[in-house]
C-alpha cells in the first residue's frame, strides 16, 4: 500500500473541493435574487457547475478504483470508523446533490443544456408535484453537505494542528508518480 495520494488525486480533490464551494455559495445566494436574466444565467451556472462535479465524480471514482490510497495513519478505532462513515457520506452526496438537481430542473421542466453546448438528456419527464420533492431532496442535501465538508475540515485541522500526524499533509504534498 502507497503511503502518499497521486498528483491526480490530490488535484482532483482540490478542483471538487472549489467547485462545491462554489455551487454551494451560488447556490444560497441565486435563490434570493430578483427574477432576471441574471438570474436565469446564474442558474445555469449553478448547473453547469453541478454537471462539472458529477462528471468529475465519476473520474475520480475510477481513478480511485485503479490507484490505491494510502494506508490509513495511526489513530484510535473510533476516528477510523467516524472517518469512513463521513467519507461515505461526503461521496454519497457528490453523486446526490448533483443528481437531485437535475431531476429537480428536469421535473420543473427546464432541460439542462451543458455550457449552452451539450444538451443533456432528461431524466424525468415534468411534473410539478415530483419537481417540489427534488427540490427539497436538493435543498437539503445542500445543508448536509455544507455541515459534511465542514466537519471534514475541522477533522483535518484537528489532525494538523492538534495531533500533528500527516492527515492534512499528505493532501497537500505535491509528489512526482
Amino acid at each position: 500500500m502507497t503511503s502518499h495520494y497521486t498528483r491526480t488525486a490530490i488535484a482532483l480533490h482540490w478542483i471538487m473541493s472549489g467547485l462545491v464551494i462554489i455551487a454551494l455559495a451560488v447556490g444560497w445566494v441565486m435563490t434570493d435574487m430578483v427574477t432576471s436574466p441574471l438570474k436565469l444565467q446564474v442558474f445555469n451556472w449553478h448547473k453547469w457547475v453541478g454537471v462539472t462535479i458529477l462528471a468529475l465524480f465519476f473520474v475520480r471514482g475510477l481513478w480511485r478504483l485503479m490507484h490505491p490510497v494510502p494506508a490509513p495513519l495511526p489513530m484510535p478505532a473510533w476516528q477510523h470508523l467516524v472517518a469512513n462513515v463521513l467519507h461515505g457520506l461526503l461521496y454519497a452526496l457528490l453523486l446526490l446533490q448533483p443528481l437531485t438537481g437535475w431531476l429537480f430542473s428536469n421535473a420543473a421542466g427546464r432541460s439542462i443544456r451543458y455550457l449552452n453546448l451539450i444538451p443533456l438528456p432528461d431524466l424525468v419527464s415534468k411534473n410539478p408535484s415530483l419537481a417540489s420533492v427534488f427540490k427539497e431532496f436538493h435543498d437539503t442535501g445542500a445543508t448536509v453537505l455544507a455541515i459534511v465538508i465542514g466537519v471534514h475540515v475541522l477533522a483535518a485541522f484537528k489532525h494538523h494542528f492538534v495531533d500533528h500526524d500527516d492527515t492534512l499533509r499528505r493532501m497537500l504534498r505535491w509528489r512526482a508518480n
